[in-house]
């Protein structure tokens, strides 16, 4: 399959730990608690949609998928 792209909690996680802004101001601003950040940050557990929703949009990030090219078919390869 190729190279991948990092997982968008990867990518989120590199974020927060290169942003100039503390991990305590972030959670300040998106209202996620310290802890669930911190834990966050370290890989332990996950967040919700909301909780990501909050730092998309106090990232400034666009949250776009990949144009896929068509196989053919109705379900592209499964079809053959």
């Amino acid at each position: 399959m190729g190279s991948q792209e990092p997982k968008l909690s990867e990518q989120l996680r590199a974020a927060i730990k290169e942003s100039a802004v503390s991990r305590y101001r972030i959670a300040e601003a998106t209202g996620i608690s310290q802890s669930t950040l911190s834990l966050f940050c370290a890989g332990k557990r996950g967040l919700s949609m909301t909780a990501i929703d909050r730092l998309v949009d106090f990232l400034g990030w666009k949250v776009t998928s990949p144009k896929r090219a068509k196989t053919g078919g109705k379900h592209g390869k499964r079809d053959q």
